[in-house]
């Protein structure tokens, strides 16, 4: 079996259902709902603990709950939420009920295809639309296009995992993915990911001024406790979340927000968006980690009206992935495709040049 580099779940991500005791031990059949194959780097952790940073939409005592009713699966061995992942397993979540039965179904939805060739293509994905059907977006998005313009494509299946999307971006962020069309190609692809060999950076519009140019923010990501749709930053020394490393650099500053640019070196769920946060620079409009509210400023009438229409302006995390590099499956050549700033987040920026500009 192919090592997962990506560490993704690739099918619906709604909560799991456990059975009720009257349904237990009638020989039921079980349905895979989520498999990861844990990386050769992890370290010796407990199941729940492990899938806890993985299973966005449930507890780490639902995953306990899962486990006891012998839902938990190392290989085809039913595991304990006591069991300790090690390099290598196959780690399954196995239910009663079938996942979504329709599958991914072909929609036409166009594409802004910014490059394509045997092996993949590469696509300006719009602020809005979410990447991969789950939590109850099944239809409208990404994978959902995919599957409509790569249907007479024999060697792409939209519902086989080994092809599709080699990475993903929040559904309010814009800018490039990289899609896979055959399975030799995501492996390659998904191991530059992982090795962080591949070329990723952002342009946000963050709250604040910043007194270095420059910075570089360490700290795990992992789950929040509170809100499992959110995610905090933890030492990088201790053992909640996983390592992700952020480098920033300041491209402008408009009075009380900073336009700058942001490379990955890991890539964790909203990892930007965390690491912005953890260091009081929240990404303007970004609702789940309070770029919502107005931050900074002056306590004037003309300001706070300003900072209000420039929220209803681009009602959404002023985050755009511009860039993206990586060496390509095939030809060994080096690809780097870079792609504007979409008109919503172009607009604000805008606009806020002319209101420093105005107040010097």
């Amino acid at each position: 079996m192919k090592e997962n580099y990506t560490d993704e779940l690739w099918d619906d991500e709604e909560s799991f259902d456990l059975p009720s005791a009257s349904s237990k031990g009638q020989g039921n059949e079980l349905y895979e709902h989520f498999r990861v194959i844990v990386d050769q780097g992890q370290t010796p952790i407990r199941v729940d603990k492990f899938l806890g940073d993985r299973l966005e939409h449930s507890s780490r005592n639902r995953i306990q709950q899962a486990a006891e009713a012998g839902h938990l699966f190392a290989g085809e061995t039913p595991i304990k939420s006591s069991y300790k992942v090690r390099p290598g397993d196959i780690i399954t979540l196995r239910l009663e009920r079938p996942p979504f039965e329709k599958g991914i179904l072909p929609e036409e939805i166009p594409l802004d295809i910014v490059y394509e060739d045997d092996d993949l293509l590469v696509v300006n994905k719009p602020a809005g639309m979410v990447v991969h059907p789950g939590n109850g977006n099944y239809t409208g998005t990404l994978v959902n296009a995919l599957a409509f313009y790569l249907q007479d494509n024999p060697t792409y299946d939209p519902n086989d995992p080994a092809v599709g999307l080699a990475h993903r971006i929040d559904k309010d962020t814009s800018g490039l993915l990289v899609v896979a069309k055959r399975p030799d190609a995501k492996t390659a692809l998904g191991k530059q990911f992982f090795e962080k060999t591949s070329e990723r950076t952002y342009h946000a519009l963050v709250w604040g001024a910043f007194s270095e140019k420059e910075g570089r923010i360490e700290g795990n990501i992992g789950r929040d406790p509170k809100d499992r749709t959110r995610m905090l930053v933890f030492p990088p020394d201790g053992e909640e979340g996983k390592p992700a490393v952020t480098h920033y650099k300041v491209l402008e500053t408009f009075a009380f927000v900073s336009l700058i640019e942001c490379r990955l070196e890991t890539g964790r769920t909203h990892q930007i968006r965390a690491h912005m946060k953890s260091i009081n620079h929240p990404l303007f409009s970004d609702e789940k980690y309070g770029g919502h509210e107005i931050l900074r400023g002056r306590p004037t009438s003309a300001y706070l009206s300003f900072a209000r229409r420039m929220l209803a302006l681009c009602p959404r995390q002023a985050l755009h992935a511009r860039t993206l590099g990586f060496v390509h499956p095939t030809t060994k050549e080096t690809m780097r495709f870079e792609v504007p700033i979409p008109e919503d987040m172009q607009s604000l920026i805008d606009e806020w040049r002319k209101y420093a500009l105005s107040i010097l």
